[in-house]
């Protein structure tokens, strides 16, 4: 036992004591040579996680592909508008308020993403 304390007392010292500074550094310095790059910052990506996926997914793409992609955008901004207003329309007629049209709409827009219409 006082065996262990005098080796661990006699490694602390003279770790402290700077009789092995020269072998770390050896060990150390490979280490502080490495160069550290600019932080690369990744890029936000708007798109439907569920590109490609769902039912009406190929039938949007085929379309996207004839029409132009402009132009499918109008459709689909138009599309989307219209059925914003279904909804807004059905709120009033069953007295439900903002929070709750709000809730639904975005409801209709992860449907339709799961259902490939926002491929």
């Amino acid at each position: 036992m006082a065996i262990t304390s005098s080796i661990a007392t006699t490694s602390f010292s003279s770790c402290v004591g700077g009789e092995d500074y020269g072998m770390f550094m050896k060990k150390v310095q490979p280490l502080m040579n490495v160069k550290i790059g600019k932080a690369v910052r990744s890029r936000t990506m708007m798109g439907n996680i569920n590109d490609g996926k769902g039912l009406f997914a190929p039938i949007v793409v085929i379309t996207r592909n004839i029409v132009g992609k402009k132009r499918f955008n109008q459709l689909r901004g138009k599309a989307i508008a219209l059925h914003s207003q279904v909804i807004t329309e059905f709120c009033k007629s069953i007295g439900a308020d903002q929070k709750q049209r709000q809730g639904l709409i975005r409801l209709a827009k992860k449907n339709g993403e799961k259902l490939g219409f926002l491929a």
